[in-house]
């Protein structure tokens, strides 16, 4: 960034020069420094901005907006080796990818045990208390909602033939409503839960 204080004095003398000798009165071709200094520089950071505007758009970069507080604590809390180890135990066990349980836990609640929808879904793996009863686990213990929550994923992936979109989309919007749709449901939420566990998953 260019420094205009020494600029500004320089306009600020010119000024008291013009005073003294009574010069803007005169309106003498040439001698109003002050204003034509001030046009050249108005000309010239214009020049810069639009540099700066055209490099942009030949290079294709935009501002990366820095990550939330949330997204932070949730990537450190899935580098947690404590979670690492439970989901890799529960993908094992119930024969199921550990990387699409950590990605689903990602998008769930960024590995957060303390985590609770406005539904009721809680934990990890967001398992609604009917859901945990269903699969036989605790959902208020990290262990149990993610043992869980690798379940219902092996579950989902059987029921829809291992097809990973289906059972990905199944873990948000149900099965009911995949297999009313033969496939992700036209929920705008759905969609994209779906599209963001498959990124990171991919």
């Amino acid at each position: 960034m260019i420094d205009l204080s020494g600029i500004q004095q320089i306009q600020a003398r010119i000024a008291e020069i013009e005073g003294e000798f009574n010069l803007k009165q005169q309106n003498l071709p040439g001698l109003d420094f002050a204003s034509k200094l001030q046009q050249e520089i108005d000309k010239n950071t214009a020049a810069a901005a639009s540099k700066a505007q055209a490099a942009q758009r030949v290079d294709g970069t935009k501002p990366v907006a820095s990550p939330t507080h949330a997204e932070k604590a949730g990537k450190a809390d899935l580098a947690n080796p404590d979670l690492t180890q439970m989901i890799h135990q529960a993908a094992q066990k119930y024969h199921v990818d550990p990387k699409l349980v950590s990605a689903v836990a990602e998008v769930e609640s960024g590995g957060h045990q303390d985590a609770v929808s406005p539904a009721g879904a809680v934990g990890v793996m967001q398992l609604m208390p009917e859901t945990a009863a269903g699969l036989g686990v605790d959902p208020y213990s990290a262990e149990g909602n993610v043992e869980g929550g690798a379940k219902y994923l092996s579950e989902l992936m059987n029921t829809f033939g291992g097809d990973v979109k289906k059972a990905v989309a199944a873990y948000n919007a149900g099965p009911n409503a995949v297999k009313a749709y033969g496939g992700v449901p036209p929920y705008a939420e759905t969609q994209d839960y779906v599209n963001r566990v498959l990124d990171i998953y991919r």
